[in-house]
């Protein structure tokens, strides 16, 4: 049957619901339980009333059978026509698939052993005027998976289980900081100079104060105000924003993890994400070997978190894929990014050059987790330089599944030195400068251990899944084209 007959025949039984008085599309039902819960907590015997979708109905005559699904679980229902007043029968011929729709009955056991609630009454809450997705196929159009997500989470049980994994993650991930004494906190998502990173941020219009605002693309300057204000522990769960490409490992806005530890350092923050993102895969794996399979159901990839976690120095690593890399020439560096195949060209920095062989020839290629610490100076400008060798900072980068997932620094709280890291990453854009953080500092902030963690990838490294759109309920995509 053609779709515009299929919406047809639902349209015209809407006109029929209206015609007998039946309201298609309710109000207010009161459930005894969710569905998930009753199911995990069957009792024969025990009256129940609870409302969700329909995703299955198998017709045997006099005898009908119901699948009723919400998020939390699908539960059978049995309906016996011959129990139903005509003018019941007659409402319950109009049901389709994908009606919401409430009942009250009690629980019981089939012959087979399936938990069922027989109905005795029931009300449609929603009449739903467009077919479901194919029980069997579920949405496979990845397409209709990110731009109707609501399809995705109705059709396909492995999609609904990732985003309710995230959730419990997101939750731990609160507990396990407030049980070490973090106080989370918010700071604003509209700042006046976007600041904690290096990216292009969204811009916006205030038209109240006259001016113009930015999206953040960090909180960090905003939480480090609150250590000079006395804070000693603080987190924020966050959305930022940075107006820059798309692929599968970025969205232009995504959820970061930072929190800032007064008197700590970078090792002790590299403890503490070891622990956490251990505890998270113990609790919602049930291993420290996180397998990631293909379609069919293949392991392709095993990540190893048994610890304690590998820790190198980023020289080192960049050493074991040339040896005489940092003896080069600038000249000679720029020939052999071209003799690797790293993308590269004459406007670069060395240390820019440096990082591009790091990234296409470490990161990418580690799995396990890895701590690169002691980073150049140049690249992390808000963290504190090491006493033993100015040239790097003191910092780690959590390398896994060939990407960063967590950055962490022994903070930078000296204001001289921090307004000169500043400038140069300003250049000729002064008016860039936070001068109010600036000041803050000047205040006094205590030395402190900072860290940030991408949730997004932390879920599909936990996960397996392998495009940021799989984790994000809503992710950006391009303008439909127009048919």
């Amino acid at each position: 049957m053609e779709e515009n007959d299929l919406l047809a025949i639902r349209r015209q039984k809407l006109v029929e619901l209206y015609e007998r008085n039946v309201a298609p599309f309710g109000g207010r039902f009161d459930v005894s339980d969710p569905i998930g819960v009753l199911r995990a907590n069957f009792t024969e015997g025990k009256k129940v009333r609870i409302a969700g979708r329909i995703t299955a109905h198998r017709n045997m005559g006099k005898s009908q059978f119901l699948d009723l699904s919400d998020i939390s679980g699908r539960l059978q229902l049995f309906v016996s026509l011959k129990e139903l007043s005509p003018e019941q029968t007659e409402i319950f011929s109009l049901i389709d698939l994908g009606d919401f729709l409430g009942v009250e009955g009690e629980c019981f056991l089939t012959k087979t052993g399936e938990p069922t609630v027989r109905v005795r009454r029931f009300q449609i809450l929603a009449k739903s005027l467009r077919p479901l997705p194919d029980k069997w196929h579920g949405v496979s159009d990845v397409e209709i998976r990110y731009r109707q997500r609501y399809l995705d989470l109705v059709a396909n049980p492995a999609s609904r289980e990732l985003f309710l994994r995230r959730i419990r993650i997101v939750r731990q991930i609160r507990q396990f900081l407030q049980d070490r004494g973090f106080l989370e906190v918010e700071t604003p998502m509209m700042q006046a100079i976007p600041g904690g990173a290096a990216a292009q941020p969204f811009k916006t219009y205030h038209n109240a104060l006259n001016v113009d605002l930015f999206l953040r693309i960090a909180p960090e300057l905003y939480l480090k105000r609150l250590l000079v204000g006395g804070f000693t522990k603080v987190f924020e769960l966050n959305r930022n924003f940075r107006n820059e490409g798309i692929s599968r490992r970025h969205n232009p806005e995504f959820t970061m993890l930072e929190a800032y530890w007064a008197y700590a350092d970078f090792e002790m923050m590299a403890n503490l994400v070891e622990e956490l993102i251990c505890s998270l895969a113990e609790s919602e794996i049930g291993s420290l070997r996180i397998e990631h399979r293909n379609a069919e159901g293949e392991i392709w990839r095993t990540i190893d978190l048994s610890r304690p976690w590998k820790r190198a120095r980023y020289e080192d690593l960049v050493r074991q894929v040339d040896e005489t890399w940092f003896n080069r020439t600038r000249h000679e560096k720029l020939a052999r990014c071209h003799e690797l195949g790293i993308e590269s060209n004459p406007h670069m920095e060395e240390f820019e050059l440096t990082q591009q062989i790091f990234e296409k020839l470490v990161e990418e290629k580690t799995i396990d987790p890895l701590f690169v610490t002691h980073l150049p100076v140049e690249l992390v400008p808000l963290a504190k330089q090491n006493t033993e060798d100015p040239r790097v900072v003191d910092v780690y980068e959590l390398i896994m599944n060939g990407q960063e997932i967590s950055p962490g620094y022994s903070e930078l709280n000296d204001p001289a030195i921090q307004r000169q890291r500043l400038l140069d990453q300003a250049g000729d854009q002064i008016q860039k400068l936070d001068e109010d953080f600036l000041l803050a500092l000047e205040h006094g902030m205590p030395p402190a251990g900072g860290i940030g963690i991408g949730i997004d990838r932390l879920v599909m490294v936990l996960t397996g899944a392998e495009s940021i759109r799989d984790v994000i309920l809503f992710p950006h995509l391009r303008p439909k084209p127009a048919d």
